[in-house]
């Protein structure tokens, strides 16, 4: 048998007996807790799921003591620009043993509150054609705008005009030589 059971803000799937380790709790050290948001329970293969927690379901632990996690290093550094940080942290922690899950609870509150089928009324004043709901004339589409196909414009050869100035040059620049 085991249970899916919310502690501390956290989801943990617990056996009889199991010890396991949850953010710090308050309570003294062999004080014993109950916590009452069960998520699912698992008997023999029978499961029973909560929407989203199982009424009237509990599971009862004993806390056995409190204590410090190992120390996690926290290092930032930009390289280049001599920044460096170190922290460290220890997060606070309490081991608790699961003493038993109690789904019976949950069975007899499940069947002392049957919920009645509501009944709906129906207001009869509109009549048919207003029950309806609007529906959206058929706009015209427009024709689809021909883009300007791009125009292919003759180029002009600027590759013979500077083989001409290139020429022309030349030309004055030979003539002043031999003149």
């Amino acid at each position: 048998m085991y249970a899916i059971v919310n502690i501390a803000g956290q989801q943990f799937k617990v056996m009889n007996n199991q010890k396991i380790f949850v953010h710090r709790l308050e309570g003294k050290e062999d004080s014993s807790v109950t916590f009452d948001e069960v998520l699912l329970i698992e008997d023999d293969g029978k499961v029973l799921v909560g929407t989203p927690q199982i009424e009237g379901a509990a599971v009862s632990a004993k806390i056995l003591e409190h204590m410090k996690a190992d120390k996690v290093l926290v290092f930032k550094k930009k390289r280049r620009k001599g920044y460096k940080k170190l922290n460290g942290h220890r997060q606070l922690l309490t081991k608790i043993q699961i003493e038993k899950i109690e789904e019976k609870a949950s069975k007899k509150a499940a069947t002392k509150k049957e919920k009645p089928e509501k009944v709906v009324e129906v207001a009869e004043t509109k009549t048919k054609e207003e029950a309806k709901p609007a529906t959206k004339k058929p706009t015209a589409k427009k024709p689809a705008t021909k883009k300007a196909a791009p125009k292919a414009t003759a180029k002009k050869k600027p590759a013979a005009k500077k083989t001409e100035k290139k020429s022309a040059k030349s030309e004055s620049a030979s003539g002043g030589k031999d003149a």
